[in-house]
């Protein structure tokens, strides 16, 4: 890979990822549709009690969950010549910290996405339908393009060999 193609910009951003409007839309409708279809057989009842509040903690949840998505694949991923960031300036890892990026078939990433091994185990974070971070591993993907990922994950790859 050309380490040329990867120029920081004015701002010191080399990559960007900005997740697609028509994937945000199509997640949140599913899980707010699943919320709605758990809170409707709940209120229909003809079951146990216990099952009914099931369906109703399934349902809030699921709202729930589809709100988040909603609210966190709102930022875009950065790239820059010292960390991985989102817009509103949280910080997934810093280039020190990579040890290594996978995109392979069989690798443990989101859909459409790729996956950051660090050298140190970092706090779990999630931003659902964007990134999540647990022990050693960083996963990008879910509601992003494809293209725009690869070319994040080689931005990155290229910087850390």
């Amino acid at each position: 890979m050309d380490f040329e193609l990867f120029q920081p910009d004015e701002k010191g951003v080399i990559a960007r990822i900005t997740p697609n409007n028509f994937r945000r839309t199509v997640a949140y409708v599913a899980i707010a549709l699943l919320g709605a279809l758990f809170l409707l057989l709940a209120l229909n009842g003809g079951m146990a009690t216990i099952w009914i509040a099931v369906l109703f903690v399934l349902g809030l949840g699921s709202l729930y969950l589809a709100e988040t998505l909603r609210r966190a694949s709102a930022v875009t991923l950065e790239f820059t010549t010292q960390e991985v960031r989102d817009s509103s300036g949280r910080v997934l890892c810093t280039l020190a910290e990579i040890e290594k990026v996978e995109r392979g078939a069989f690798a443990l990433k989101p859909s459409n996405g790729f996956s950051i091994v660090l050298k140190a185990k970092a706090p779990f974070a999630w931003a659902p339908g964007l990134w999540w971070r647990m022990g050693k591993r960083i996963g990008v993907g879910g509601v992003v393009s494809a293209g725009q990922a690869k070319a994040f994950a080689e931005a990155i790859q290229t910087r850390v060999v």
